[in-house]
């Protein structure tokens, strides 16, 4: 199947932009950190970032052969929104409702996915 390689880079480089953002001290940084109990300052940069850009690489490359060569802007929108939400956020919910993790970092996580594929699905029809 075809792929356009720039679009999924792209794709991939916007999930790492997004999560820079949207789990920022500026937005729901603090909250997650609370309601995981992880202490950025405990991390090893490189194996975190390093390794969220690569996985963010892979599920681009997916979506875009999920998606096909040419979606056009409404499936490609449409299905981000469908698989963030639907898929994504949904078996998030599932391991949270187990792990008796609160609904406050549910919706941290699942809205992050949820955009993350919204954005791949934008990005991939408009390249």
């Amino acid at each position: 199947m075809e792929v356009n390689m720039l679009a999924v880079f792209l794709a991939a480089l916007s999930a790492f932009i997004l999560g820079g953002a949207w789990y920022s001290q500026a937005l729901f940084g603090k909250i997650w950190q609370q309601e995981t109990g992880v202490n950025v300052d405990n991390i090893k940069p490189l194996q975190v970032f390093g390794g969220a850009f690569i996985l963010a690489f892979v599920s681009a490359f997916v979506f875009a052969m999920f998606l096909g060569p040419d979606p056009g802007l409404g499936l490609g929108v449409g299905a981000g929104v469908a698989a963030g939400a639907g898929w994504v956020a949904t078996s998030y919910g599932i391991n949270y409702l187990f792990a008796q993790r609160s609904l406050k970092l549910f919706f941290i996580d699942a809205g992050y996915h949820t955009l993350q594929f919204t954005l791949y699905g934008l990005i991939l029809a408009v390249l």
